[in-house]
């Protein structure tokens, strides 16, 4: 009975640390998608650099359209020259 019980407190510490391991393989995966998304929403953010007055321009020319004042071609052309 004396040498039988000597092995389980190893068994306890490669179980311990095998589950540490899946745990911080786990969070880095999570943190990568996290990070990457962040990175795809990056493109809104850069709209945030547009000039003063670009988006409210872009709204005035959508509005223009969508009261008939101005044809179809006219607004892309807009949307063409604003996006320059």
């Amino acid at each position: 009975m004396g040498t039988a019980g000597a092995g389980y407190p190893w068994i306890l510490i490669l179980l311990w640390s095998l589950l540490g391991l899946v745990v911080a393989a786990t969070s880095g995966v999570v943190a990568a998608k996290v990070l990457s998304s962040r990175h795809r929403d990056g493109s809104r953010q850069s709209r945030a650099a547009e000039p003063p007055g670009w988006q409210e321009a872009l709204d005035a020319l959508r509005l223009r359209y969508a009261r008939g004042e101005i044809s179809r071609e006219d607004y892309l052309q807009g949307k063409v020259e604003l996006q320059d």
